[in-house]
């Protein structure tokens, strides 16, 4: 219960994520992982929990394996808090053959998990973005506006507005506008270089959100953004609320105020990481205060025999010898042998980086043994033969794609071995 609400919550972890291929092959967007032991569904999930909201459907829908592994891991509540949940809901096609047409169609075909709870006020939040905050103070101004939906709002500048949905409000807060990524955007009050972006998280009335999907599926409606939200101006109150003003205990001075990242390109996902490195980081991962929860872990601590490391994060189990690394972040398990050189790398977990080999403004997924003398990022017109590179320069090796014969390509030792 929050001020006497009951709250339930819908976290969208649907998203194919095309965009952040190849991480995204074989696993959803909100799967792929972030940082030492995180992956990015576990933001929002404590940021939700953190806020005492302990009842929450994840709905899912592409390559959802990995996730539902990992949210049976490592969300299991009912053992700390009984009576409550973190639960993966896939398309139930309770209404005939058809998976998810959008995010409004999602939270509509899953209504029927309102029935035994009984809310007072839903929230729909994504599960793609790198961020702290306190939902309640969300619902504060929720209430205190007798608003009818209140959507999370934060500034961003004019050339991105494209890519997000863009509200324009009054000056007491009340949406009077809301255009879903629209080519041009009009900027905000005060602020002529920036626009106000959703950032995909609404508190809905409970009835009203029952009654407008309903409404919604009638006329074929699909989508909060693009569908609900601008038609709900017209009979209903919505409210902006600041993400700009919530306050999380643990905050250092030095932390970027309101961080909030969108990690949906390589681009953005790749430097969101180097975002929580340093003794003075934009995003401190560690906050005792609001912790974002990680998947247990049971390795070994890292083990460093020697070598020159900068601004990095070792993972456990990981073991480096006699190698150079400077921004390079480590998931479990990772073996770095003598004389390799890494610089400005996401190494995923099991890697081994081989004797001489050079790697620089790259993501290496999980499995792959890099050979001896092998070097990514030196020659991205090489690279590109091989990898996929991004707009920014950012190299992606996919998952297993050196494997640990000789070093050679994956796919060419499986097709070699077909050929007998």
């Amino acid at each position: 219960m929050i001020a006497g609400k009951n709250v339930l919550a819908f976290v969208m972890a649907g998203g194919e994520g095309s965009r952040l291929h190849p991480l995204t092959v074989e696993r959803c967007k909100p799967s792929v992982p972030f940082n030492g032991k995180h992956r990015i569904v576990d933001f929002v999930l404590s940021n939700l929990v953190n806020s005492e909201i302990y009842s929450i459907y994840l709905l899912v829908q592409y390559k959802s394996q990995s996730l539902i592994e990992h949210v049976r891991q490592s969300w299991t509540m009912t053992r700390f808090i009984p009576q409550h949940f973190v639960t993966v809901v896939p398309p139930q096609m309770r209404n005939g053959p058809r998976w998810f047409q959008g995010t409004a169609d999602a939270v509509y075909q899953n209504l029927h998990l309102m029935d035994t709870l009984q809310p007072d006020l839903v929230a729909v939040f994504g599960a793609d973005h790198i961020y702290r905050m306190d939902v309640r103070q969300m619902i504060q101004c929720h209430l205190a506006g007798n608003a009818d939906v209140t959507v999370a709002t934060l500034p961003v500048p004019l050339e991105q507005a494209s890519s997000f949905g863009i509200v324009e409000t009054s000056d007491d807060g009340r949406i009077q506008a809301f255009t879903e990524k629209p080519p041009k955007a009009r900027p905000m009050p005060g602020r002529s270089t920036h626009a106000l972006a959703s950032m995909g998280n609404y508190i809905f009335n409970a009835d009203v959100l029952r009654r407008e999907l309903q409404r919604a599926h009638e006329t074929g409606e699909s989508d909060f953004g693009k569908h609900l939200l601008p038609r709900m101006l017209k009979t209903h109150r919505l409210l902006a609320y600041d993400f700009d003003t919530n306050v999380i205990p643990g905050t250092q001075p030095y932390e970027e105020h309101g961080y909030w990242r969108d990690v949906g390109t390589i681009d953005a996902y790749f430097h969101a990481h180097f975002d929580t490195l340093g003794a003075e980081p934009k995003f401190r991962m560690t906050n005792s205060a609001w912790p974002i929860y990680a998947s247990p872990d049971q390795a070994e601590s890292a083990q460093i025999e020697q070598g020159f490391i900068n601004h990095s994060t070792i993972g456990s189990g990981s073991i480096i010898h006699g190698a150079y690394l400077d921004h390079a972040m480590l998931r479990r398990s990772v073996r770095v042998e003598q004389d390799a050189r890494l610089e400005h790398c996401i190494l995923m977990e099991r890697t081994v980086v081989s004797r001489g080999a050079k790697i620089r403004r790259a993501i290496i997924d999980q499995d792959n043994f890099i050979p001896p003398g092998e070097t990514i990022g030196y020659d991205l017109e090489k690279d590109r033969q091989r990898f996929q590179v991004s707009e920014g320069g950012v190299v992606v090796v996919p998952r297993c794609y050196f494997s640990r014969s000789a070093g050679t390509p994956a796919a060419f030792v499986e097709r070699a071995t077909a050929l007998g």
